[in-house]
């Protein structure tokens, strides 16, 4: 019996996660009432009247077949006995290898070491920290003489999202993009008092937001990187830079604002979470949990948004007028959008996609139709919120003419936005919130994609083609979307197209006055979370209709309710709370964690997707007291993470600091990027 470390300080909220996370990243969401409150069962003539006939009747056919087949909806996997059976034989077969290729390596044990801890014969260093300049004139890190002048040429706080982009032309330097999600001003700011922040610090908090757009090089002998300060191509983007709102709700009248009567030009962008890499060469960017800058929210679907009717934490509202929705009531409905930018172009104006809705946008990953049209993937990261795809009109074009460029810079602005319903394949009476499998040995079953706009037009009953990209929460309400445990960062597997979701946790689910366990969400008080994979009916992205099972139910190997793709449970990793997701050159999905409820700290890990060791789950790093795994990306000779808010534990301060991470006692801790690498400088795993 596996025995986990308590945790090492403070009060845990959901999903393990310190008071002061909650406070400062997501304004408190756990302990807000659910924005969802919709009774949005299964709305028939709606979706009737949304899918041609032929097409619902298509989806039916293929379950049908796939039922009676007596194997997986999804048609590759094995019941559990069956890929247990063939994991045992492969780990008792002389000379078989230590694990898939790509996670051969000792998995780190669960622990609350205050460092980055990685695997033997493995070395990491600090790529960049929080306030290292980045751009011409940016003066170096000083935490007691910080400014909002310097901090715009430095790079931002709370790194999450990651990208690495070729540069041609330059040997051994690629461009990094990162995300940074929000600011902790109580781990920034020496003296700091919540009730009455001042403008600099106010300003500081606005240049730490938003991205940042950095060249690295790579050491050649080994997998490091370091910074290329003060490169052309460097970039930060911030809480007042222009953005260029773009697609059919660009101009709305509910867009507008005093200050912009376009409705077509934003100032800035706010708490970017995970993201994307187009196959053109742009990187895409999530606004999450915009709703917590916003004080004074009155309306119905401010409330549908979580928008509170007080102040703010930050208390931004004292210093913009825009912050404040009961004079801009307008300004919230320009946030909460995907945002597209071009690293590679330091003068283009960001934009952000109307036509892909929205909502709290944790990650939006695309990938093409066999015609090349982009399907992006999102989730919105609210308990019993939704799952989305939108289908491109347009076809991308290959090259890197001008021309090429310019046409896939609209691909995100045409075509169908989707939301998804899930039905599972055993009966209600077999889910009884334990998380037992069902009799067919798997939580599986099918779903359908349900339109709600298409360009300027609209399938959803009474809501405008504008109401449903501005208001898309509620379009999906009416049409009777599944509520799911928190669908956060979405990746398609580059191998088999298939797409997995990771959905972190949902502690209401099945509570008094909550939505109870389906066969999608089978927990009650689910404080582990969950990986959904889905497969698109004839393979196509485009397609109408799906195929889904539960790929691994996350928690402690030892407790019955978890499930890791039919391995045998004691020879895997414990994971809890699944939040980014990528993949490696192999097919192996990489799965970063937020608020590990096991008592251990937050991770990256690597789990088997195919063959006989699908499932098969081994832990890769951890990182320290009071931090979150972010990114991550997985390349050849090294693995990138970002380090968010190491310290950040109730009752910490800059006086009192919870973590001496990254730089040693008596420094500022700082949010940071990671690299990891072999030690002898071979690839990653293998």
């Amino acid at each position: 019996m596996r025995k986990l470390l308590p945790l090492l300080t403070g009060t845990p909220h959901a999903g393990g996660r310190s008071a002061l996370t909650c406070r400062y990243r997501c304004g408190d969401a756990c302990f807000h009432e659910v924005p969802n409150t919709s009774d949005n069962e299964y709305a028939g003539d709606v979706i009737a009247s949304a899918l041609s006939r032929r097409s619902v009747m298509r989806a039916a056919a293929v379950v049908t077949v796939a039922t009676a087949a007596g194997g997986s909806v999804l048609g590759a996997g094995a019941p559990e006995a069956q890929a247990a059976t063939a994991a045992q034989a492969a780990a008792r077969r002389p000379g078989a290898s230590s694990g898939a290729r790509g996670l051969r390596f000792t998995p780190v044990a669960p622990n609350t070491a205050d460092e980055v801890t990685v695997p033997r014969g493995y070395a990491q260093n600090v790529v960049i920290r929080w306030g290292e300049p980045i751009l011409r004139g940016a003066p170096a890190f000083d935490p007691d003489r910080q400014s909002a002048k310097a901090q715009a040429g430095q790079f931002g706080y709370n790194n999450d999202f990651l990208s690495l982009l070729p540069l041609r032309g330059e040997p051994g330097r690629q461009i990094l993009v990162a995300n940074h999600e929000y600011t902790d001003e109580v781990l920034m700011f020496r003296g700091y008092d919540p009730e009455n922040p001042t403008r600099e610090q106010v300003e500081i908090a606005w240049a730490a937001h938003g991205l940042s757009v950095v060249v690295v090089q790579e050491e050649h002998r080994t997998g490091r990187l370091t910074p290329v300060t003060r490169h052309p191509l460097n970039r930060r983007l911030t809480a007042t830079s222009v953005f260029e709102l773009t697609g059919p709700a660009a101009g709305s009248d509910l867009l507008k604002t005093s200050a912009d009567p376009s409705g077509r030009k934003v100032l800035g962008t706010l708490n970017n979470c995970a993201g994307g890499t187009t196959p053109w060469g742009t990187t895409l960017h999530g606004e999450e949990n915009f709703n917590q800058y916003f004080a004074n929210g009155s309306t119905a679907t401010d409330k549908r948004y979580g928008l509170g009717s007080g102040a703010t934490e930050r208390k931004w509202e004292r210093f913009d007028k825009r912050f404040d929705a009961k004079q801009e009531p307008n300004e919230s409905h320009r946030f909460g959008w995907v945002v597209e930018l071009d690293p590679y172009d330091p003068d283009s104006t960001p934009r952000k996609r109307t036509a892909l809705g929205r909502f709290k946008h944790e990650a939006a990953q695309p990938r093409l139709t066999d015609d090349g049209r982009p399907v992006v993937y999102m989730g919105d990261d609210e308990r019993f919120d939704y799952f989305y795809k939108f289908v491109s009109s347009k076809r991308m074009m290959k090259g890197n003419s001008r021309a090429a460029r310019e046409h896939n810079l609209t691909l995100l602005d045409e075509g169908t936005l989707y939301v998804a319903k899930l039905t599972g394949d055993s009966p209600a009476a077999e889910f009884d919130g334990t998380g037992r499998l069902p009799g067919d040995g798997e939580f599986d079953g099918s779903g359908v994609w349900i339109p709600l706009a298409t360009g300027d037009v609209s399938h959803v009953p009474g809501m405008t083609a504008d109401e449903v990209y501005v208001f898309t929460r509620l379009a999906a309400d009416k049409v009777g979307a599944t509520k799911m445990d928190r669908p956060e960062d979405v990746e398609p597997s580059p191998r088999t197209g298939r797409v997995y979701v990771a959905l972190t946790n949902n502690s209401q689910r099945g509570t008094t006055g909550k939505p109870g366990v389906d066969e999608a969400n089978p927990r009650a008080k689910n404080k582990h979370g969950q990986i959904l994979e889905l497969a698109e009916h004839w393979d196509d992205p485009a397609a109408d209709g799906f195929a889904w099972r539960l790929f691994l139910v996350a928690g402690d190997p030892d407790d019955p309710s978890t499930y890791y793709a039919g391995y045998p449970k004691e020879s895997v990793s414990p994971i809890s709370c699944p939040d980014n997701v990528a993949f490696d050159a192999y097919g192996n999905l990489w799965i970063s964690t937020d608020g590990n409820a096991l008592g251990t700290h937050d991770g990256l890990f690597g789990v088997a997707t195919h063959g006989e060791r699908r499932g098969e789950l081994k832990q890769f790093l951890t990182v320290p007291v009071g931090a979150e795994t972010c990114g991550p990306v997985i390349q050849n000779r090294r693995v990138l993470v970002a380090v968010q808010h190491p310290g950040e534990v109730d009752g910490a301060s800059v006086e009192k600091p919870a973590s001496s991470w990254p730089d040693g006692p008596g420094k500022l801790v700082r949010p940071s990027v990671v690299a990891v690498y072999r030690e002898d400088g071979r690839p990653i795993g293998v």
